[in-house]
């Protein structure tokens, strides 16, 4: 009996847009797009001065979300990503601010088509669960 599966690989997202040179690319442009858009002046001012250790960071954490190396996980452990941006206070026009810049960034280095909206479908769930502004409706609310 022969075994179909034998052979086969499941590409990842990951795999799919080009790996980590297109992940480190993302996330350049992501931190570009914060710096640079009036939209973003909010969001940008909850991060410190020099964004060098966040973007590797990030680099790390959006290539093991999309199925690459987890190197994110073994070098700092479960994201325990909303327990991290509790210090700060976000609310619906920081997660609109925040997915302007992705949004951009994913559109300027994946090229359109089903992969590139299964990831952006994701990340504005993502986005959307880290709100935590009590003065404003529950995420997903």
């Amino acid at each position: 009996m022969s075994d179909d599966t034998q052979g086969t690989e499941q590409v990842t997202a990951f795999d799919y847009i080009g790996g980590q040179p297109v992940i480190d690319a993302i996330v350049d442009e992501f931190y570009r797009r914060m710096d640079t858009l009036p939209e973003a002046k909010d969001i940008r001012a909850m991060h410190t001065t020099d964004l060098s250790h966040i973007n590797s960071v990030l680099k790390k954490y959006l290539a093991e979300w999309l199925g690459g190396p987890k190197n994110y996980s073994a070098e700092r452990g479960h994201p325990m990503l909303r327990a991290r941006h509790l210090p700060f206070p976000i609310g619906i026009a920081d997660r609109d601010a925040w997915l302007l810049c992705m949004n951009g960034a994913l559109d300027a280095h994946i090229a359109a088509g089903p992969v590139r909206e299964n990831i952006r479908d994701a990340i504005t769930k993502l986005a959307d669960w880290m709100r935590n502004r009590k003065d404003e409706p529950p995420p997903g609310g």
